[in-house]
């Protein structure tokens, strides 16, 4: 990347700010704001949240040592970011009542759609090269939750939104259903901002309906019992201790955002791109379970759930089912998938099975 020089001042003048954000929102991306490179306070929080384990299998969190939180070292000649919001929130879907059902197949609400690292990365890529076509000699790259970026952080500093006891950035005025996504700048470009102050206050709703208790205290998450690590990152079988309480969450867990009183104020979708898809949010567990692997890889084309394969999605299904009440139709569904060819998806539909025998036979005693 070139370097700035001096004599380039003119795309921090307030018509230019206004000028970019206005081609931000065109582009379709709620929010814009920028930080510097410096991470602050938070650049120790992750190494010692490293230190504790708590990043489980995600090994990617440490493998790129300094340059996650040094962008610098990650991108040369980076000197400032933009960093960017995108709504998700559909007000037409009750996450709630798909909860409450035991039948239903819980898929997390950013996962009901299109996959979102493509869809805001190429609203920041069209963003980049409009900017290089302002400013001559810029250099980019965008970044969504694709490259070690301490990209919460980054957010918060650039007033995006405050951390909350979930770990989520929390906007006061706009909950916490959204994406996050940078562009990493060759030249500084300032958007007037205040880092917002944390609102939390004595809430922690967050902590106590964490099914898995993943969140430790305050702030601080145990990815090792967090159901969206354990259903989307987590290879081989799931630990027994936490089956019974993922329920029927078979793809990410939205329960932490869903307590939190500040998505009140979430805002809506502005995306088709986001709305479900397949009937993913409307599914019982035996349709997706009946899904063969050449419909798993049609039906989830262009969605995050792609990168599951179809073996954990099939294990994840299965712990649902044997979390549903008894019926003939379960046990038929996990018998015909007993010799499945994954080790993982057997051990699964075993316990699965079991649990179906269990409450069968305390229904009839």
């Amino acid at each position: 990347m070139r370097h700035e020089t001096a004599h380039d001042t003119d795309y921090n003048s307030p018509q230019f700010i206004a000028k970019l954000k206005a081609k931000a929102a065109e582009l379709g991306i709620n929010e814009l704001s920028s930080a510097d490179i410096d991470p602050g306070k938070n650049r120790d929080y992750f190494i010692e949240w490293l230190g504790e384990g708590f990043h489980g299998d995600l090994d990617y969190m440490y493998k790129h040592g300094e340059k996650r939180y040094h962008p610098d070292l990650l991108v040369p000649g980076t000197v400032s970011m933009l960093t960017a919001q995108l709504h998700y929130f559909n007000p037409e879907i009750d996450a709630k009542a798909r909860l409450e059902d035991p039948n239903h197949a819980y898929v997390a609400e950013y996962a009901l759609g299109r996959d979102y690292h493509k869809v805001l990365r190429n609203m920041l890529t069209k963003l980049g090269k409009w900017l290089q076509e302002e400013i001559p000699g810029l250099e980019f790259r965008a970044f969504v939750d694709s490259a070690p970026v301490l990209e919460r952080a980054f957010s918060q500093k650039s007033g995006l939104g405050f951390f909350g006891k979930n770990t989520m950035i929390i906007h006061p005025k706009r909950g916490s259903f959204f994406f996050l996504g940078e562009l990493l700048l060759s030249k500084r470009i300032d958007i007037p901002s205040e880092p917002i102050t944390n609102h939390c206050g004595q809430c922690t709703r967050c902590i106590k309906a964490c099914p898995t208790d993943a969140i430790v205290s305050p702030f601080k998450i145990d990815a090792r019992k967090c159901i969206s690590y354990l259903t989307i990152e987590h290879f081989g079988p799931i630990p027994e201790e936490y089956r019974s309480a993922m329920g029927n969450r078979i793809f990410g867990c939205d329960d932490c955002q869903i307590v939190c009183p500040w998505n009140r104020f979430a805002i809506d979708l502005t995306t088709q791109d986001f709305f479900p898809r397949h009937k993913l949010d409307s599914s019982t567990l035996l349709e997706l379970f009946s899904w063969t692997e050449a419909e798993f890889l049609r039906k989830t084309e262009g969605s995050p759930i792609r990168r599951l394969g179809y073996a954990r999605w099939l294990r994840n299904i299965a712990i649902g089912i044997g979390n549903s009440p008894y019926s003939e139709e379960n046990i038929e569904a996990l018998k015909a998938k007993e010799n499945f060819e994954d080790e993982a998806v057997r051990e699964h539909v075993k316990w699965a099975l079991e649990e179906q025998n269990e409450k069968n036979n305390r229904s009839i005693s």
